[in-house]
């Protein structure tokens, strides 16, 4: 399957720069997710790459073929890019069956009547649907309409597969296991798939890479687990979560098997965190600390390997089944952690937190993009 390349892209609406200078690169088979906030210009880059909207700036490249210049004033139409799409909506026909509403990309495209039916049969076995292929489109689940509309953008072999949030319209149970089996389905066609939600847990668990954006620009991309983990930015950091983010200036920095460490001293308490590139004594630093990193512990007990700890007491706790969301009043800070739910601390209680240097992450401290 071909990759989709994004050079310099910009979108403007007028005075609105909706996308700004966009460089992106999906690779052949990867699953890449767009991922921010209602206005980021996620859904408006998607549709660029569908020919939905025209760039005003840059080049977008699919496969080896040019499909849109601004400069060269070179435009491909969208039925001519060898793209299936599924939307919000799922834009299923109400008055079509599953199998009509799957056939008709073939059948705008004059396929043969044998054709169209081998074609759909074979598709609707894909995504589980080849039992309903008679039942009216409005007789359907919203998790069966969102399987007929990823059939119908399978059925004629794109070359990429465009997604525009096709999940937010189900409840959170039906979300997962339909985020899980589309995955699956992505993983076994091997095909390039450009992916736009707004829900952060959902494109950690669906994503080969993720690619942040604010205001019509990339923050941040990689694999899911250092975006989670090892934000470049506070910015990147907040967006996921409620992260505890601390103050901090370097002490010191030394590396070992797994990378860069520094050792840090914030108000009332110091310890060890992960950085990206060595720093000097006295840089000022952002330490990072994600809520599910937050230990509690007897201070007699607490092993001493670099582990951030705290003196707290027990402000808040809120029971959300698995686990339990505490907010810890500490001598200089509010710090949110989350432990499980069977653990035996109330509200009053005064408790040692720590949390293991190799899961607190250090950025320095400079302007924000």
């Amino acid at each position: 399957m071909p990759g989709v390349v994004l050079e310099n892209v910009s979108r403007r609406f007028g005075a609105l720069l909706a996308v700004d200078r966009v460089n992106l690169n999906v690779r052949d088979g990867e699953f890449l997710t767009l991922l921010g906030p209602s206005g980021c210009g996620k859904t408006t880059t998607l549709r660029m790459v569908a020919g939905l909207e025209q760039n005003t700036g840059g080049r977008i490249r699919i496969g080896e073929r040019v499909v849109s210049d601004a400069e060269k004033g070179h435009f491909t139409p969208p039925d001519r890019r060898q793209l299936g799409m599924v939307f919000q909506s799922y834009a299923i026909w109400p008055h079509m069956t599953v199998f009509d509403n799957v056939a008709y990309p073939l059948r705008v495209r004059k396929r043969p009547s044998q054709e169209v039916k081998k074609l759909v049969e074979e598709t609707l076995r894909l995504v589980e649907m080849e039992h309903l292929a008679e039942r009216p489109a409005p007789a359907l689940s919203g998790g069966q309409q969102q399987r007929v509309a990823i059939a119908r953008a399978l059925v004629f072999s794109p070359q990429v597969l465009l997604l525009d949030e096709p999940l937010s319209n189900l409840d959170a149970r039906l979300r997962t296991q339909m985020g899980d089996e589309f995955r699956a389905l992505q993983r076994r066609l091997g095909i390039t798939s450009l992916y736009v939600t707004h829900d952060q847990q959902e494109a950690l668990a669906l994503s080969d890479t993720v690619v942040v954006m604010h205001a019509g620009s990339i923050l941040q991309s990689g694999p899911p687990e250092d975006v989670y983990l090892r934000p470049a930015s506070r910015q990147v950091a907040a967006f996921f979560g409620t992260p505890n983010l601390l103050e901090a200036t370097v002490e010191s920095c030394h590396e070992d098997a797994d990378g860069p460490k520094a050792t840090v001293r914030g108000q009332g308490w110091g310890g060890e965190c992960r950085i990206r590139a060595s720093l000097a004594a006295g840089d000022k630093l952002l330490v990072i600390i994600r809520p599910e990193n937050v230990r509690l512990g007897d201070p007699s007990t607490v092993a001493q390997n670099g582990e951030i700890t705290w003196q707290g007491r027990v402000q808040q706790s809120v029971f959300r089944g698995m686990h339990r969301s505490l907010l810890l009043e500490t001598q200089a800070y509010t710090l949110t952690a989350e432990v499980p739910a069977s653990h035996p601390v109330k509200v009053g209680d005064t408790v040692t937190a720590f949390v293991a240097a190799g899961s607190a992450w250090g950025i320095a401290e400079g302007p924000q993009h």
